[in-house]
């Protein structure tokens, strides 16, 4: 099977790179391909020849959307309009990676597939734009929703932690935002291991059980050595951005492990990280 990767830099997109054989995979990404050019997004597309298209390109500052949804739109909605309509006329299956992100964070369980969606922010409305524009335009994709994605090769929350911790030696960090930690390489795995055993729909993809901002990083640091580091718990309302985030968006992944899908615990994901990086 011959895959066709958008954002190939990008912790997923690299992450596919590693589990893809190397002659069944075709990655792209700025600035040789903007997937705002639909033209250009299907002459690419229609010259890779592929059986599957993932698209993982995205603007996924989310404070940066906030700040100019406009250009949000048209990189995450009307670029993966540009996606999906390569994609089909390729003939090719589509995979759009979203997010949780789309939901309101106003449930007290996971959410599953079937919940309705609810952005509260410009970051997760043009995500779910992206989601509309790909069912609309391909037909039959994969909508794989997955929440706080870390991986190796990109700037992340788990980074960022250790970075701060060693830089300041003391962290403050919100404790009422709560969802299920994602490692981008078991993502990947579960990516490819969708499209072979599962039909195409909805699905949410991310490390099992969850966990608040405040326990991720009180974990990052005991895992790396840094437990000493003092921790400051605090509201999401003490820690004012551009954007605001939904605070409850765990992600329920039991259809997809219906399938034979599972996605790892994510305690168990991020130690498997942390100890590939040492």
């Amino acid at each position: 099977m011959r895959f066709f990767v958008t954002g190939r830099r990008g912790q997923l997109g690299s992450a596919l790179a590693r589990v893809i054989p190397p002659g069944s995979f075709v990655g792209t990404d700025l600035p040789e391909l903007d997937i705002r050019d639909a033209e250009a997004v299907r002459s690419a597309i229609a010259a890779a020849r592929p059986d599957v298209v993932i698209h993982c390109a995205a603007m996924t500052d989310v404070d940066g959307c906030a700040r100019d949804p406009a250009l949000a739109h048209a990189i995450n909605a009307d670029g993966t309009m540009h996606v999906a309509l390569g994609a089909a006329a390729a003939r090719a299956g589509l995979v759009y990676v979203g997010t949780n992100e789309v939901f309101d964070g106003t449930l007290d369980r996971p959410y599953v597939e079937t919940d309705l969606p609810n952005p509260v922010n410009a970051y997760g409305r043009s995500k779910l734009e992206g989601e509309i524009a790909a069912a609309r335009h391909h037909g039959a994709p994969w909508i794989v929703r997955t929440a706080w994605a870390y991986g190796a090769g990109g700037r992340n929350f788990v980074h960022r932690i250790r970075e701060i911790a060693d830089a300041k030696g003391a962290l403050r960090v919100v404790a009422d935002e709560v969802s299920c930690p994602t490692w981008t390489d078991d993502l990947a795995a579960a990516i490819l291991r969708l499209v072979e055993r599962a039909p195409a729909g909805v699905y949410h993809l991310a490390g099992l059980g969850s966990c608040s901002r405040f326990e991720l990083a009180k974990a990052v640091l005991e895992m790396t050595g840094r437990g000493h580091v003092p921790v400051e718990s605090i509201t999401s309302a003490e820690w004012p951005r551009p954007s605001r985030p939904p605070l409850r968006t765990a992600l329920d992944a039991g259809k997809a492990a219906s399938f034979g899908v599972p996605m790892l615990p994510w305690r168990e994901a991020l130690a498997q990280f942390l100890a590939g990086e040492r």
